[in-house]
């Protein structure tokens, strides 16, 4: 391997370095959503997700627009719990969801309690489970970003450093490829090269 061809890679590899440090923070994917953040927050669809688990139940849920739809299984077997009673509780607010047998979900309308989770913030939310002689209290977090998402000043500064230190890096390593190629130039001209 030539000098010029590893310089080349070694650009390559910065150009690589450099695109992602410059895509982040901030950067947003084809559906808007942010690349910088770790992804258990959206996933699939893209609406809040809540996950819950005790030694016994395991509880996942989405937040939509006028309902929060959740799932109830059995931890060590993953088989659905099916048509027992679920009480979500967030702070003073309590109400039922809903057994829905098309699905197998459980689903919370209660207007007060919907509006109150779709507010920006980290909620606390505490289930209460009754499946025949069994029962149980479940916790989770449910977390909600601002309404669109774009809390950008925030940002790691040392992502920053990295582009700015990745993007030097590019300008040495073309500028030593420049270099080379020309002392090449030079040099076979001196022998009698073409020119």
């Amino acid at each position: 391997m030539t000098c010029l061809s590893l310089l080349r890679r070694l650009a390559g590899a910065s150009c690589l370095l450099a695109g992602g440090a410059f895509a982040s923070p901030g950067a947003h994917g084809p559906n808007g959503e942010h690349l910088d953040g770790p992804a258990t927050a959206m996933v699939g669809s893209g609406l809040p997700r809540i996950e819950a688990h005790s030694e016994a139940y395991e509880l996942v849920g989405r937040l939509g627009d006028d309902s929060l739809v959740l799932y109830v299984s059995r931890y060590e077997t993953n088989e659905a719990v099916l048509g027992a009673r679920l009480e979500v509780e967030f702070g003073a607010l309590k109400a039922p969801a809903l057994f829905q047998t098309e699905g197998g979900s459980y689903r919370l309308t209660d207007k007060a309690l919907i509006g109150a989770l779709h507010r920006p913030g980290s909620h606390a939310l505490v289930f209460t489970l009754s499946a025949g002689a069994d029962g149980d209290l479940l916790d989770g977090t449910l977390n909600i970003s601002a309404p669109d998402g774009h809390a950008h000043a925030s940002a790691d500064p040392a992502r920053g450093v990295i582009a700015v230190g990745a993007l030097g890096a590019v300008v040495v390593v073309g500028a030593a490829a420049s270099v080379v190629k020309r002392r090449r130039r030079r040099r076979s001209n001196s022998f009698g090269g073409v020119q």
